[in-house]
């Protein structure tokens, strides 16, 4: 059992645990949430040992193998498959004792490694590595490459297989979806099902820790508050207990009413289509967990709608790519106004390179791209985080945007974001990733797009922004086109699916619940593919097999046909040559009657011999044409 007793812990100045109690127990599944900066990594970093806590105890079972995901990992020459196989350092220890063994022959020690390699299921741990890569996304021809020949997004994927390799009592995942699509957090989840330790699991994903988690343990004022049931449970008892604190109440029922009216505008057009229908399932369920979030820093809105077009944005027979062969192409779409088209497919399939097609940043290669007039798109994806001023603030960032605007409204609309007081003025280059992903989106917000393209805005977002995020969608007018993992975020802003597979955008019929049973569809497909070619795999390898068995056995009987065939012709020659010389009346008139008879002798001998090879040689050419036919 995991155990905190007063637990106390610090980063710097800042107090992240003020005399924290919890317990664990075995087999426990726990999702650890909490606004970004509050200690959930900190947290991990006491259960691994990398750091100590200021007071009180931690206790783990000393026996427990811990296993979490290596933020590094080497630009190696190692083959993916055997990074992976790694991470079960047991399994590799006894590999080690093995060949050492061996190297002795040392008999008896071998003996019992060999049970010990059997029970650890040694024999089974490269094809258990393959399927948990295959399941992250990795190609059959993939899983052989060199480390070094995989992007920093495809190691963590490394990482997090390596983590999983791990035969572990206590697992620890921190945000293991970041680097995934949806159809890796698909599978992901159910291998966590299957887990039978201990996991504590970082995320930000709410449909994710619905999924995969039994209870949940939430930073609350530097103290720990463990919460039995999944994260929609414990929204629905934070939310109870917020209403009973008088101070929120009338944030509670202005929010409430505000997501009443959306819900009864929008039941009113909504198609009868499954996401739209899904839809408004979803914001009846945020309705009711309204009040969990109230106390959220962040209360942002999109401006006063523009107008715009509609259509918003037409591609007509479009293929767009990067120099070389088309990464997408023959491209029909179609954006009305007030659109909310969500976009899904596996990672590298062609979603963010649509989204640059649709954004500007990439022109078509064939077909054509036509903008609405007065069209304004708000492009918002991870790489522009990288292009915020690293030495300016978030109030220089807005000033230079809308220069001719008040300081005091960019101040206020900073504020919305959390970026309040000295945080408005502090250097960008000091920010978290979550934090520069919020100033990011503000930027987007406030230039009032008509057209909105969001490509994984959630990443490094925690679940009140999330919430906010989510909301502030709810009141945009425009239209959006959406690419995230975030499976709540999808549901609850889009009313439409399209996928985007195999060079192709198409539209999808259904909702995400179709969308996971079409992947675990394609998936047990792709099973029984893989079961037959295995089958024909084996089929081959018996064949082969029985192709070597009746080699060996022909080989003898193979060789002793070629020995005798060369006796058979020496015997043929020789009694040819006998029989020309008693033929030949010169050889009677100069031998005498001794030569003549060791003539006839020999000639009686070489025919005899010759009638035993002949005869021998037929009895193998019967046995030879037997034990091909048994092959067939």
């Amino acid at each position: 059992m995991i155990t905190l007793r007063k637990l106390r812990l610090r980063r710097g100045a800042k107090p992240l645990l003020e005399g924290a109690d919890l317990g664990i127990a075995p087999g426990e599944r726990v999702g650890v949430v909490g606004p970004n900066g509050c200690g959930k990594s900190s947290l991990f970093a006491l259960f691994t040992g990398d750091l100590h806590p200021d007071g009180g105890d931690l206790e783990v079972p000393s026996s427990w193998v811990v296993a979490h995901v290596a933020q590094e990992s080497p630009a190696s020459d190692q083959p993916a498959i055997d990074y992976v196989i790694d991470g079960d350092a047991e399994l590799r220890a006894v590999e080690a004792d093995l060949a050492a063994a061996e190297a002795q022959n040392d008999g008896e020690h071998l003996a019992h490694l060999h049970d010990r390699y059997g029970l650890i299921d040694g024999y089974t741990a490269r094809a258990r590595a393959a399927a948990l890569l295959a399941g992250l996304g990795f190609g059959p021809d993939e899983i052989a490459q060199p480390m070094r020949r995989f992007s920093g997004g495809w190691r963590m994927r490394l990482n997090l297989a390596r983590a999983l390799m791990c035969r572990s009592d206590l697992l620890l995942l921190d945000e293991p979806t970041n680097h995934l699509d949806l159809d890796a957090i698909v599978w992901l989840e159910g291998w966590l099902t299957g887990y039978r330790g201990t996991l504590l699991l970082v995320s930000h994903d709410r449909e994710f820790l619905d999924a995969t988690v039994s209870a949940i343990l939430s930073f609350e004022q530097q103290r720990l508050r463990l919460t039995p049931g999944n994260y929609s449970a414990y929204e629905g008892q934070r939310a109870e207990r917020l209403a009973h604190e008088q101070a929120l109440y009338t944030r509670q029922q202005r929010e409430i009413e505000r997501l009443e009216r959306f819900i009864t505008r929008f039941r009113a057009k909504a198609t009868k289509a499954r996401q739209a229908q899904s839809r408004i399932k979803a914001l009846e369920r945020m309705e009711r967990i309204a009040p969990a979030h109230v106390d959220s820093p962040f209360t942002f809105h999109f401006r006063d709608f523009p107008g715009g077009p509609d259509p918003v944005l037409v591609l007509d027979d479009a293929a767009v790519g990067y120099g070389g062969p088309p990464v997408l192409e023959s491209i029909k779409l179609t954006i009305p106004a007030g659109a909310r088209i969500g976009l899904l497919g596996r990672n590298g399939a062609g979603k963010s390179t649509l989204i640059k097609l649709l954004a500007g940043r990439l022109a078509p290669g064939a077909g054509h791209r036509r903008e609405g007039r007065n069209l304004r798109v708000g492009y918002f994806a991870q790489h522009q985080l990288e292009e915020l001023r690293a030495d300016e603030s978030p109030l220089q960032h807005m000033t230079r945007i809308d220069p001719e605007r008040r300081e005091q409204e960019l101040r206020s609309y900073l504020g919305s974001f959390d970026f309040s007081g000295d945080m408005a003025l502090a250097p960008v280059g000091r920010f978290s990733g979550g934090e520069r992903a919020r100033l990011a989106l503000a930027l987007v917000i406030w230039q009032r797009p008509n057209l909105l393209l969001l490509d994984e805005p959630t990443n490094h977002l925690d679940l009140d922004m999330r919430e906010a995020l989510t909301l502030a969608l709810q009141e945009y007018e425009g239209a959006m086109v959406l690419v995230s993992h975030d499976r709540h975020l999808l549901r609850t802003a889009t009313d439409s699916l399209m996928l985007v597979a195999g060079g192709r955008v198409q539209d999808f019929d259904g909702d995400l619940d179709d969308y996971r049973d079409w992947l675990n569809a394609r998936a047990t497909a792709g099973k029984a593919r893989s079961a037959r070619a295995d089958e024909r795999r084996s089929e081959k390898r018996a064949e082969a097999e029985a192709r070597r068995e009746l080699a060996q056995k022909k080989k003898p009987i193979v060789t002793r046909i070629g020995r005798l065939e060369r006796e058979m012709a020496d015997l043929t020659a020789e009694k040819g040559r006998i029989e020309s010389e008693l033929a030949s009346e010169a050889f009677y008139n100069g031998a005498d009657q001794a030569q003549v008879a060791a003539a006839l002798r020999e000639q009686a001998r070489v025919s005899a011999r010759l009638e035993s090879v002949e005869a021998e040689w037929l009895t193998l050419q019967t046995e030879l044409e037997n034990l091909s036919n048994e092959a067939v």
